[in-house]
């Protein structure tokens, strides 16, 4: 047992099984500087056998993190091993996560294996990748609602071969706390080894229980270790929220007793940044990072909080990384003023001339807003990073009109390859009318899932829309994002940011949950 407790990321891997998050590796490499910045203990940067995209961004990022251990998943077969090993080769520190079903109805179900054969291949898929790497963390998939006395003999042996960490994931959200809890304990207990492994929680959200299990488990079970997401993201209700268990872990240290090794000023960066590299954007009341999260309406808390902060409020917001005192930058700000912001939120360019082209971005929409904010920043150049990695289809113009009583109309103009098209549509409203003017020209089929607007800055008419567009078609589900002044030219750029995810055809192999 020890004080730390070690916080384990995986927005890259099992966040990014959401409906349309994949993301691309200059993505995923963006957000893992982040997590090294937040200073997470382990980064879980992809599924390197699932695809040949996902084994380059879990090697870029295994080269370029040097503040975190990276981690790839495995499937419990020495392909899988092998590539996770020889993605991770090179990197400063790594490990190799190899999960398995445990659960009877995943065995019978899934697998169509016995518990003699899964008891064998969880053996020899550890021994295997014990002579790959000296850091092995092993999931029993499904393992809260495994058998206990089966999962004794399976993770006794597994630490035998050489695991050194043991997760045990609530894989469908059906845990309750204190059942949790215990039921770690209990395999702690009951596993004769059991000291020779840390042991970690993996919690899904379907019954809204993921961060009380993940504590539970830490609190009740022994737990030194937290599997979580930035902003709680996942496949269907999402993962434990890292900002939430880390910051209930350092606000009430008199209770849980543990360090964590988290800085917790970048949380809301990292929030903002995967919300806008994902699409998937942060309800106003969500704790720690939703817009509200600070906000207070009732007078009685107003008064209270002016009086003395802690009279409702139990973190300061600026711990989290709220700026109070924020540097609006404006059409008079010059290169270097621009330069030192990025720098201060973290964003890295890799030239001059990508700097250039930013800053040139930053001046056209000072033109049409007055003030800009980190939050604008964060959108320009994630928009600048979408052109940059997926440019067949680009925004180029747009033109609408619409008037009560009359149908309304728009014009778009927009580069498919080296090919500009030009194309006017009607529809229920401007924006109705500037996606048919698109689709008319793509015609990719598409089914539109999802279309939300957010604003990107709050308290003024003035602040850049963000729109999400969720496309499907062929079984694959992709978000786009765009962010403009003007609400219908986010749409169509957030239309033709999903097309293009459309067609870059990225693989996408589920994994474990």
């Amino acid at each position: 047992m020890t004080d730390r407790l070690f916080i384990f990321d995986t927005t890259l891997r099992d966040g990014e099984q959401s409906p349309g998050a994949s993301m691309t590796k200059d993505e995923k490499l963006r957000i893992a500087r982040q997590l090294e910045r937040l200073k997470v203990d382990v980064i879980e940067a992809g599924f390197a056998a699932s695809s040949n995209g996902d084994f380059e961004a879990v090697r870029a990022i295994a080269h370029a993190i040097k503040g975190a251990t990276v981690c790839s998943l495995a499937r419990a077969n020495d392909r899988d091993i092998s590539r996770a090993a020889d993605a991770l080769m090179g990197g400063e520190s790594t490990r190799i996560h190899i999960f398995l079903a445990t659960s009877d109805l995943h065995m019978e179900k899934k697998l169509r294996m016995t518990r003699e054969q899964v008891f064998e291949q969880a053996r020899l898929s550890v021994r295997f990748a014990r002579n790959l790497t000296s850091d092995i963390e092993f999931s029993p998939e499904d393992g809260y609602r495994s058998d206990p006395e089966f999962l004794y003999r399976v993770l006794e042996t597994v630490i035998a071969e050489g695991a050194t960490t043991i997760n045990i994931p609530d894989t469908v959200g059906y845990a309750v706390p204190e059942l949790y809890g215990e039921f770690l304990l209990d395999l702690r207990q009951r596993i004769p080894n059991s000291d020779k492994a840390v042991w970690s929680v993996h919690c899904h959200n379907d019954l809204g229980m993921a961060v009380a299990n993940s504590l539970a488990g830490v609190k009740i079970g022994g737990a030194r270790q937290i599997e979580c997401t930035i902003n709680g993201l996942g496949e269907r209700a999402g993962n434990c929220s890292l900002e939430e268990v880390v910051m209930a872990v350092k606000t009430r240290k008199d209770y849980f007793g543990l360090e964590v090794g988290v800085d917790a000023t970048q949380i809301v960066p990292a929030s903002r940044l995967v919300s806008q590299t994902t699409g998937f954007v942060v309800q106003p009341n969500k704790a720690v990072v939703g817009a509200n999260a600070f906000a207070h309406a009732s007078g009685i808390h107003q008064d209270g909080v002016l009086k003395a902060r802690d009279t409702y409020e139990i973190m300061r917001a600026e711990d989290v990384g709220w700026s109070t005192n924020r540097i609006v930058l404006g059409k008079l700000s010059g290169r270097n003023a621009f330069k030192q912001r990025l720098k201060e939120l973290g964003i890295e360019m890799q030239s001059e001339a990508d700097i250039n082209a930013a800053f040139a971005r930053f001046k056209e929409l000072a033109d049409r807003k007055s003030d800009i904010f980190d939050e604008d920043i964060l959108a320009l150049v994630m928009d600048e990073a979408v052109l940059a990695e997926h440019e067949h289809y680009r925004f180029i113009s747009l033109a609408q009109h619409s008037e009560t009583g009359a149908r309304p109309q728009a014009s778009v103009a927009f580069a498919a390859g080296e090919v500009e098209h030009r194309a006017t549509s009607e529809g229920n409203g401007p924006v109705d009318a500037s996606l048919k003017a698109i689709e008319s020209k793509v015609a990719s089929g598409a089914e539109m899932l999802l279309y939300s607007v957010n604003a990107i800055t709050s308290g003024s008419t003035e602040s850049q829309g963000e729109v999400t567009v969720r496309l499907q078609h062929g079984g694959r589900v992709v978000n786009g994002v765009g962010a403009d002044p003007d609400i219908v030219v986010a749409s169509a750029k957030a239309y033709l940011a999903a097309l293009n995810k459309l067609h870059s055809k990225t693989e996408r192999v589920a994994a474990q949950g």
